[in-house]
């Protein structure tokens, strides 16, 4: 019996979830969100969004207050560098 190609074979494009989409939201807003926090306005940013954030270890909590995680600062490099 003959081997199918596998670069004949078409696979239907995967739907974006909504895990996907909240991620890709989180991305684009975080470095409006590090701002914030530069400013001390953390309480302007959505709670779900702080929980989602550390969920993602992109941000952490440290001695009451949230601080930017090394995988968050690679994020907002990575973002830099798209939009540049």
């Amino acid at each position: 019996m003959a081997k199918a190609s596998t670069s004949l074979i078409r696979r239907p494009a995967v739907p974006a979830t909504d895990e996907t989409l909240i991620r890709e939201r989180l991305r684009a807003a975080l470095p409006a969100t590090v701002e914030l926090l530069k400013q001390r306005q953390a309480d302007r940013i959505a709670d779900a969004d702080i929980e989602a954030y550390v969920s993602l270890n992109w941000l952490e909590w440290h001695g009451g207050g949230l601080r930017l995680t090394i995988t968050g600062r690679n994020i907002c490099a990575q973002t830099a560098a798209a939009a540049a």
